[in-house]
């Protein structure tokens, strides 16, 4: 029995691999829009194509132990598209953690459902779930990792890489296929936290330089279980680090941050506040560090003043909205991806399945055997 394709983080994917699912994530979208646009009655559309339904008739459940308002709604939403169905489960409604182990509800969850997806305390426990689960897991946070979250920064920097070069010129109307990215040197402003876990693992191997910031208290650089898979995948050599905020964002084309409160943190907030004093998305900071002119900012959201000032978050260097709204296109190609094992006949864009089932031009592997 093959072993089942569970999803932890940016760090189980090749950089083609995450390439590709940032490419069919394009094209969903691109089909599912026309189609979720009004129609007029008497409209007719002979170019309006049903969005894959890959998950017809199948459940996915997503166990969210945490808030959500991105996540959980980009879920239910691209699960539906899928024609499946999202069975949203919070902390009040099964026992997980309660009087039920993860190993446990894997199992169950697993015996009804044909996917999960969750949202989780400890790394630990998406582990656990995943360790036991007969169906595949995908990691909706946890508090090492969040890869759903740069699956959609990524779709978004491709979709405006005309911004980062002068001479590419956006084609009008749909494109075809995902615009392609000059390499650019992205700087992070913040905690290390799980969003820029995935960063760490995502940026290097597409080719991009990453400048970090953090302030030098132990509690805020990288856990060393992040900073192995860092290295093991060699994406240590493209990453800079140290304490200066302006000194991180010299020379960057996209500047990122991040809560410095996360859920769970709210009695450290004073303290923190305290040690990320200057940390503060600005214009002034970027000026004085050196970003390029043409810098964009990124953020995933929920957003505290504090983090970055309202000059950068509403203005026209900000691609935040766009960035969440790709969390659904995102989520709904890791769905298809790692829930459901496409059939030719049925792909839209010729993705290559992850784990080497499928390749480029959507042959299985026991097809080229027989040839």
């Amino acid at each position: 029995m093959s072993p089942v394709p569970h999803l932890m983080s940016m760090a189980d994917l090749t950089g083609p691999q995450i390439l590709r699912m940032v490419s069919h994530a394009h094209s969903l979208k691109q089909v599912s829009l026309p189609w979720l646009a009004p129609q007029s009655r008497n409209q007719k559309n002979t170019r309006l194509r049903m969005p894959s339904q890959s998950l017809f008739n199948k459940s996915i459940t997503l166990i969210f132990s945490k808030r959500s308002t991105r996540t959980r709604v980009s879920a239910e939403t691209a699960t539906v598209l899928l024609g499946g169905r999202a069975l949203f489960l919070g902390h009040d409604d099964i026992q997980l953690g309660v009087n039920e182990s993860p190993r446990d509800t894997a199992r169950v969850l697993g015996g009804m459902c044909q996917g999960i997806f969750a949202r989780v305390g400890d790394h630990a426990e998406i582990e656990e779930l995943a360790k036991y689960s007969p169906v595949p897991v995908l990691n909706a946070l946890s508090s090492l990792w969040h890869p759903t979250q740069i699956l959609a920064d990524v779709l978004t920097l491709h979709e405006h890489a005309h911004l980062f070069e002068p001479t590419q010129i956006p084609s009008p109307g749909p494109n075809k296929s995902l615009p392609s990215l000059r390499p650019l040197t992205v700087a992070y402003v913040g905690d290390s936290a799980n969003v820029l876990h995935d960063m760490l693992v995502t940026y290097p191997r597409l080719g991009h330089k990453l400048r970090v910031a953090s302030p030098p208290q132990p509690a805020y650089q990288c856990p060393k279980a992040v900073w192995d898979r860092v290295t093991e995948l060699g994406c240590n050599k493209d990453i800079w680090w140290g304490s200066d905020p302006r000194e991180a964002v010299n020379g960057a084309d996209v500047v990122v941050t991040d809560t410095w409160i996360s859920m769970g943190q709210e009695a450290e907030k004073e303290q923190r506040l305290k040690d990320f004093a200057g940390y503060q998305v600005t214009e002034a900071l970027c000026r004085e560090g050196g970003a390029n002119p043409n810098w964009k900012f990124l953020h995933c959201l929920p957003r505290k003043k504090d983090e970055v000032d309202d000059e950068v978050f509403y203005g026209p260097r900000s691609l935040v909205f766009p960035e969440a709204d790709n969390r659904k296109w995102t989520i709904m190609a890791a769905f298809e991806c790692v829930f459901q094992s496409i059939p030719r006949s049925s792909l839209i864009f010729r993705c290559s399945l992850l784990f080497g089932k499928w390749d480029l031009t959507g042959e299985h592997s026991a097809d080229k055997a027989t040839r």
